[in-house]
């Protein structure tokens, strides 16, 4: 077992003195001068269509990277392809209110998982020092890291998860809002305007956002349906197509999103009237296996109690 110890102890320092110098050079300013089209690509865009620039010098984004070489960049790439980003990815970032795209989600996503490889690392060599070492403990980095990963992709789903809810609550209150703003006479635009300024939800924020968009050159409807797109709420979705059709068609758009906001708060109904009976069985667990038992005990443990001292 000594051998054992003094091997942990040797890949733990050399581990350690390792990563100290993988971040020192990391920190090193670099010596390679980029590439003559990674240089001009900038200037040249503007009169040059990007399919016919050379590939690799403008990312997916369609924003010049600022190191597109590193070791890390790599490594976020190779971990994008492995679990997938694109679509899914960017709309779940979307559901969930945040602004990073996929390659740094999952480079954030792989840091995770390398801390939690670490640190089983570290935990199969304190094992090993006390002398408790097994074969399954070998696979406790790869758990570790596996599992680090896993809770922070759940931990995206779980928030995305939250503001959806957030969102379809809102809906009806903010639409019926919108249509009072209608009713006194305001256009869609000032009304969207009065209801971004005044409000403080999750809806109103992304209501934020089309305003900007408008005041930045895009046309409402766009502005509006991009929006119903990036979410992907049913009901958001169904009040959007409803609007983008009475500004087209030139229909009273107070009345359809009085409409809408009714079938909103139907919606809502339908959605609690489901959950209660879906957890109407986790409703009868308190009863069955605590209140009854209980109930059962006060009633028959006297009655044992008397025949046992002989009294009855």
């Amino acid at each position: 077992m000594s051998a054992l110890s003094d091997l942990a102890l040797s890949v733990l320092l050399g581990g350690t003195l390792a990563a100290g110098l993988l971040t020192a050079l990391a920190a090193l300013p670099r010596w390679r001068a980029a590439s003559l089209s990674v240089r001009i690509a900038p200037y040249v865009r503007d009169v040059v269509a990007d399919e016919a620039l050379p590939s690799g010098v403008l990312p997916r984004a369609g924003v010049l990277p600022a190191a597109t070489g590193t070791l890390w960049r790599r490594l976020q790439d190779m971990f994008e392809r492995m679990l997938g980003g694109g679509d899914v990815l960017r709309q779940r970032l979307a559901q969930a209110g945040l602004r990073t795209d996929p390659t740094t989600f999952r480079g954030r996503q792989l840091a995770w998982a390398l801390v939690g490889i670490g640190a089983g690392a570290v935990l199969v060599i304190a094992l090993v020092l006390a002398g408790r070492m097994t074969a399954p403990v070998v696979l406790l980095p790869l758990i570790t890291g596996a599992v680090a990963a896993v809770v922070y992709d759940t931990q995206l789903a779980s928030r995305a998860r939250a503001r959806r809810a957030r969102l379809t609550d809102e809906l009806p209150t903010t639409l019926e809002f919108l249509a009072l703003c209608l009713s006194a006479g305001e256009g869609l635009l000032d009304a969207l305007r009065r209801v971004s300024a005044v409000g403080s939800g999750e809806l109103t924020g992304e209501l934020r956002q089309v305003v900007l968009a408008v005041n930045t050159g895009s046309p409402l409807a766009d502005a509006l349906s991009e929006m119903a797109a990036r979410l992907q709420l049913p009901g958001l979705s169904r009040a959007v197509d409803q609007i983008v059709a009475a500004l087209e068609h030139g229909a009273p758009l107070s009345g359809v999103l009085h409409a809408q906001a009714g079938d909103a708060r139907e919606d809502a109904k339908r959605v609690l009237i489901e959950q209660a009976g879906r957890k109407e069985i986790l409703m009868l667990l308190p009863l069955v296996f605590l209140i009854l038992p209980l109930s059962v005990l006060f009633a028959v443990y006297p009655g044992l109690f008397i025949l046992r001292l002989g009294i009855g």
